[in-house]
């Protein structure tokens, strides 16, 4: 586990290791996580997001070994343009596997992203389980690219908020989300 981020990792870890809902920065906007294994913790953030059930989540995993761990065959195309991303890139594979239900979509598929940002990826690692990650707003509001644009009532609804890179104002957009068939055909869902 990374020293860099003292008490704040290890209380996010906490959290995470009980079942528990986190606010974090993660290498795009502030997101809301919870281990994507724990079913209940998934049920927890459509709840609090008032998010449509048919409406899946991205999951974030710290390599490309984990990935394979959660997601059925992905196509060699799909591993080489995560790799090759210089900006974060969530793809949306085919078939998901050993994930909390209501994380795939109805049809199976999942969207990951290879995360390489340093308090993410001590997350996963401490956690040593996927997070998921999905944008800390309730559904139909803007995503926080900041933590003052994060609102109250997200705030009250959670078990920890991190305290890391909370006077950040750097600006970044949601990622890009492609969808990756096992066939190789890609198709741009999010630009």
């Amino acid at each position: 586990m990374k020293n860099e981020f003292g008490n704040d990792l290890t209380e996010a870890l906490k959290t995470l290791r009980s079942g528990g809902i986190i606010l974090y920065p993660t290498d795009t906007v502030w997101g809301m996580g919870c281990d994507a294994t724990n079913a209940q913790a998934v049920r927890r953030i459509y709840d609090i997001k008032r998010r449509a059930e048919n409406k899946s989540l991205i999951v974030l995993v710290n390599s490309a070994a984990m990935l394979e761990r959660y997601v059925d065959s992905p196509p060699e195309v799909a591993l080489q343009m995560a790799e090759l991303s210089e900006k974060p890139l969530t793809i949306v594979y085919d078939r998901g596997r050993s994930l909390a239900e209501g994380v795939a979509s109805e049809d199976g598929s999942v969207g990951v992203r290879i995360c390489t940002d340093p308090f993410c990826d001590a997350l996963i690692s401490g956690l040593r389980k996927p997070l998921v990650s999905t944008s800390a707003n309730i559904s139909g509001t803007g995503a926080p690219a900041i933590f003052d644009e994060i609102n109250e009532e997200m705030k009250a609804a959670v078990d920890y908020i991190c305290l890391w890179r909370q006077d950040d104002r750097s600006r970044v957009r949601p990622s890009p989300v492609i969808k990756v068939s096992g066939n190789g055909i890609v198709k741009i869902l999010r630009e």
